[in-house]
Formats: structure tokens, C-alpha cells, sequence
């Protein structure tokens, strides 16, 4: 019998994070009913020291399209054709000295961890079907 235990959320951890960001995306889009009066608004920072790649973006507008893109490239997968062209793009762009945005950045990663977790997945399945044939194995023999 699986037994779950208790465990204090960890505000570092990823799957916190997403949600937090997923939330986030979710009320921005609930929030802002006309998206069309963010154009030609400047992003403005409130922090002067830490400037981001989203705010290299021209106005608001641009800000609000890259953060549900990347809502749904997280909530829906990215495409595998997509993947290989954001991957050329990015290598493209690093060879130019220049880091890439954070939306090919970001599917670069999510791929990598797709695919690790794919396999973890399998792996876990792997042994809970080798429990079950043991069980199955040890009921006969009595």
C-alpha cells in the first residue's frame, strides 16, 4: 500500500515554480481583457540593477505574447519541429555572442527535462511491473 506523507512545500522547488508562473500567466490573462492597449507602452523595470531578456522586448504588448507563449509551451508541450528550429536559432545566436531569448532558452531546457523525465517515468513503471510480476510469481507458488 502506498503511503503519503506530509511534506512542507519548497518555494524552490520546480514543480512550485511552475505553478507560480502558470498562476501568474493565468491572472495576467483574466486580468487584461483588451491586450491591444499594452502596445506602445514601455516596460518599464522596477528594479534598475537586474535587467531581464523579457524587457528587451519593445512594449508590453510584445512582454504579455511571450509570457502566454511560454504558458502554453509549458501547460501543451512544444513541437519537435519547433524544438530543432529554436535549437539552430539559439546556437546561432550564441555564436554571435549574443545569449538568446528567454522563450528558446526556456524550450531548450523543457525539452531536456521532458525527455529525462520521460525516461524516469519508464523506469518507475519498469519497476512497479517487475513488483507486480514478483508478487504475481510469489501468490502462485503458495
Amino acid at each position: 500500500m502506498m503511503q503519503i506523507t506530509e511534506f512542507k512545500n519548497n518555494r524552490h522547488s520546480l514543480f512550485n515554480a511552475t505553478n507560480r508562473f502558470i498562476t501568474a500567466a493565468t491572472v495576467m490573462g483574466e486580468t487584461i481583457m483588451l491586450p491591444s492597449f499594452l502596445r506602445d507602452l514601455p516596460v518599464e523595470e522596477e528594479d534598475n540593477h537586474r535587467k531581464s531578456n523579457v524587457s528587451k522586448q519593445r512594449d508590453m504588448y510584445d512582454n504579455y505574447l511571450l509570457l502566454k507563449s511560454i504558458r502554453n509551451d509549458i501547460e501543451w508541450g512544444i513541437l519537435d519541429e519547433q524544438v530543432k528550429s529554436d535549437l539552430e536559432s539559439r546556437k546561432a545566436r550564441e555564436e554571435d555572442g549574443d545569449c538568446g531569448d528567454l522563450q528558446q532558452l526556456l524550450h531548450h531546457h523543457l525539452n531536456g527535462l521532458y525527455n529525462v523525465l520521460a525516461k524516469l517515468t519508464l523506469q518507475a513503471n519498469r519497476v512497479t511491473n517487475r513488483y507486480t510480476r514478483e508478487l504475481e510469481f510469489n501468490d502462485l507458488g503458495r
